[in-house]
């Protein structure tokens, strides 16, 4: 009984977290709290059970507090460029259990003339949204692989809530980078972070 509540409870918190892929649910169960892991589905898939166990040991190796060192984009036809500006700025943060949260900033965003986030133009508005980048989730690595993924709780740009993204990475010393998923016209963003702590 005990056990079939704990799941409950499990698909219930990841339904109103818009189908985080790896929950953890703490349940007040004969005056202590138990810590309990459950894989539930994003849309109609599951996650791969090599993957779910990547994801303790792997988040450990990327846990730290990440400053952004460089938000590119590479072109279709090879070519790469600036995506964020000449000085981005960001911070990626991800703790031992996996959880995360990611900000990518343009540091050329203007800011409103009128001081006030509900009263601006619709050139201010477009600057503001494709100047950043944030979302935060939890986060499971297969390091075997070579890749990471990204369960998307929230973000910036709505259509990208409750999907699970997955990136190719590349971790040297402190220096983490990967690829992101490619946009409708092709290009692909590149994030290079250094770890800081």
């Amino acid at each position: 009984m005990k056990q079939q509540l704990m799941r409950r409870g499990a698909r219930g918190v990841a339904g109103a977290l818009g189908g985080v892929a790896v929950v953890a649910v703490c349940v007040w169960l004969c005056g202590e709290v138990r810590a309990q892991t459950h894989e539930v589905q994003v849309g109609t898939r599951d996650v791969p059970n090599n993957v779910a166990k990547a994801t303790g040991e792997g988040a450990r190796v990327l846990a730290g507090t990440w400053t952004l060192v460089a938000a590119d984009v590479q072109h279709p036809d090879g070519s790469r460029a600036r995506d964020y500006g000449a000085d981005p700025k960001g911070m990626l943060v991800i703790d031992a259990a996996g959880h995360y949260s990611l900000q990518i900033f343009k540091s050329e965003r203007p800011g409103f003339a009128s001081g006030d986030k509900a009263v601006a133009t619709p050139d201010e508005y477009k600057a503001a949204v494709m100047g950043s980048s944030t979302h935060f989730g939890t986060l499971s690595v297969d390091p075997v692989a070579g890749t990471l993924t990204f369960h998307i709780q929230n973000a910036s740009f709505p259509n990208w809530q409750g999907l699970a993204q997955k990136r190719s990475y590349e971790l040297t010393g402190d220096v983490l980078s990967y690829r992101v998923t490619p946009r409708p016209n092709g290009d692909v963003p590149i994030s290079i972070w250094r770890r800081i702590d």
